[in-house]
């Protein structure tokens, strides 16, 4: 009975104890579930906050910005990728450190010129340190990257030879021929040029990506977790054309040299279409030397001098008060009119309406001028308001300046002021503005807005294309234009613009001699310039040259300054010499995009010999071919089918590269 009764406390005390436990287990499942309840609904954010937050964080996974391109297919300026390179010495076995570390420095050294001992020093510190994020190089190109990730350690990868790659876009120009003052920038504050203006359709979409804290400094990329994909920025195509570009570039820069010029600007549009075919701005940074940094033809208003009687004389054959048969007497050519002096510096007698353009009269335009509006100027402002002359042109390019044109409302209104307007002074206006006027009347009487966007494409399809805009549908009366075309005609074959005439090519155009800084003292600063279109009879293309600060010595008015220019670009870019032909058909760079597939391909030039790139795709080789430094002239489209020089060739980075491609 006592051994029973002992046995009945016994399992009484072990259910009693069992019991507890099994109350105290219940009591932990209940707050172990109670505090996940609670941990999942109310305090993420905290644990957010506390662990997440403090050791990852969302990054910015940069977007490649569209290229930009000729409207032949040329690139202008595209995205190029650098290779930024971090180690990971906390990932590298020591034993893997051990034996390849002398090898690794030894490929370092030879690659960037510093002593092994000093790469030995600052790695093994490093390894000592256990640095999971150290910077060893920034910025380079494929061909250095393919080269480093081939070294000892390093070829072993992220995971076992702590080789970390961070790639960065940095946005190159692929051209000579147009320079940073038109190709322009967009670096997040300043905007400038094609590049600023398209800036819109040229930034893609930023994604984001995982990082995770390194050290109290520094941040390590997550490959493999993207939070968000980057979309890459559409392809613009400019309507720029380079071989036009690269005419009025030479035959300007020549010039500019030969007078010992400041600057110089040319634009070349369009007729039909108002499409900016050329655009060159160059400025003298030394002597003989000069550069495109700045963007004359919109941002500076001038007074243009007698490139703006066109207008003036546009305005009165439109009002009927001047036709073919209206005379006029400059007397000895000077003439003094409400106190003002007004000199022509040449000839005199009794000028036709024509002459008074051909032979550009200071006195013949201001007498017919101020006899028909002298009373009522407004009339003739009226205008230039029309012509939208008073307007700043709604265009892309950011900068570009409002005209500034007197008026009798200004204070600085005199009885003179209509006599000096007439003939391009009391006049600022920029070179595009004046350069569309003049293509209003090459059209025939319609005036155009200036393009410089030809079309917009994203992988390989159309998305925009433009068309042309209309300013002003109708400038003036038919005979007028017919009667203002006639007279440009004659100021290139008779009058100031006779050194240019040639029986092969019809030209109409009118010279340009303006002072300026007039009232400062010192040497007189004179502005040549010319303006006009050809051919006259079906005109295609309308150019404006101007060149400032010409070497007086050397001479100092349009037609021989500046005229010469214009007719070396009439000539290389309409007539068709076999020499041009041949020309055009070896920088053939028409490349459809629509035959295109993605670029996957890289190619590298090794111990400077030409590598095989017969059967790869052109959009993809020509231009890392052109990035690398070598100049690509190629032609037709596709996947390309022959190369010169052929592979293993030596080649040197002033060599030109043929290839031919096919559909």
């Amino acid at each position: 009975m006592q051994k029973q009764s002992e046995y009945d406390n016994k399992r009484k005390k072990t259910l009693r104890w069992g019991y507890l436990f099994a109350v105290g287990a219940l009591c932990l499942f209940v707050l172990f579930i109670a505090r996940i309840v609670v941990l999942q609904n109310t305090n993420v954010q905290e644990i957010k906050d506390d662990y997440i937050n403090n050791n990852y964080r969302t990054a910015t996974l940069k977007a490649a910005r569209g290229n930009l391109y000729a409207s032949d297919g040329s690139i202008l300026a595209t995205t190029v990728m650098r290779y930024d390179v971090y180690l990971d010495f906390k990932t590298i076995k020591d034993t893997v450190y051990s034996n390849n570390i002398g090898p690794l420095t030894d490929s370092l050294s030879k690659m960037f010129g510093k002593s092994r001992a000093e790469f030995r020093k600052r790695f093994d510190e490093q390894k000592k340190k256990k640095n999971q994020y150290y910077s060893l190089v920034k910025g380079l190109d494929f061909d250095q990257y393919d080269r480093l990730r081939k070294f000892p350690i390093f070829k072993r990868g992220k995971n076992k030879g702590g080789f970390i790659i961070d790639r960065n876009y940095k946005r190159e120009l692929a051209t000579s021929e147009i320079g940073s003052g038109t190709i322009g920038i967009d670096n997040g504050v300043t905007k400038a040029g094609l590049e600023g203006a398209f800036s819109k359709y040229l930034t893609g979409t930023n994604g984001e990506r995982l990082e995770q804290r390194v050290n109290s400094s520094q941040w390590k990329p997550i490959d493999f977790w993207k939070v968000k994909e980057p979309t890459d920025g559409q392809d613009v195509y400019t309507t720029l054309d380079l071989r036009i570009q690269d005419i009025a570039h030479s035959a300007l820069e020549k010039q500019l040299i030969n007078f010992e010029a400041e600057h110089g600007t040319v634009i070349v549009m369009e007729v039909a279409t108002g499409k900016v075919r050329a655009l060159v701005n160059l400025r003298q940074t030394e002597p003989g030397v000069y550069e495109d940094a700045y963007n004359y033809a919109l941002k500076d208003n001038i007074e243009p001098g007698s490139t703006f009687k066109t207008i003036s004389l546009l305005a009165a054959m439109d009002d009927g008060f001047i036709d073919e048969n209206t005379t006029v007497n400059v007397g000895n050519g000077i003439w003094t009119y409400a106190k003002q002096r007004i000199s022509d510096g040449h000839g005199g007698g009794t000028y036709e309406i024509s002459d008074v353009l051909a032979k550009s009269s200071n006195v013949g335009t201001a007498k017919l001028i101020t006899k028909y509006y002298a009373e009522k100027p407004e009339i003739f402002l009226d205008h230039l308001r029309r012509w939208k002359l008073f307007d700043k042109m709604e265009i892309e390019l950011p900068g570009i300046t409002k005209p500034r044109i007197l008026t009798p409302k200004s204070k600085s209104w005199n009885a003179a002021t209509l006599a000096s307007i007439s003939y391009g002074y009391a006049t600022n206006i920029n070179l595009l503005q004046l350069t569309t006027f003049y293509n209003g009347i090459a059209n025939k009487g319609k005036m155009l807005k200036p393009l410089f966007i030809d079309k917009i494409m994203k992988d390989g399809k159309t998305v925009f294309e433009a068309k042309e805009e209309i300013i002003v549908k109708k400038m003036a009366s038919d005979k007028a234009i017919q009667m203002m075309t006639s007279a440009l005609t004659k100021a290139v074959e008779k009058g100031t613009g006779r050194s240019i005439f040639t029986p092969n090519l019809k030209m109409a155009g009118k010279t340009g001699t303006a002072r300026f800084e007039y009232w400062l003292p010192g040497p007189m600063k004179y502005r040549a310039s010319f303006a006009g279109f050809y051919p006259a009879d079906n005109p295609k293309y309308t150019c404006y040259v101007m060149i400032s600060e010409p070497n007086v010595s050397k001479g100092f008015y349009g037609g021989t300054v500046s005229a010469p220019v214009f007719k070396e670009i009439a000539g290389k870019t309409f007539l068709k010499t076999p020499q041009n032909i041949e020309k055009e058909m070896l920088v053939d760079r028409k490349v459809n995009l629509n035959k295109m597939v993605e670029p996957n391909v890289k190619v590298a030039v090794k111990n400077k010999q030409m590598p095989s790139v017969v059967g790869l795709i052109g959009k993809n080789i020509i231009p890392q071919l052109e990035n690398l430094g070598y100049r690509v002239d190629f032609k037709g489209v596709g996947r390309i089918k022959e190369q010169f020089p052929l592979e293993g060739t030596i080649i040197s980075k002033n060599q030109r590269i043929y290839l031919s491609l096919q559909n």
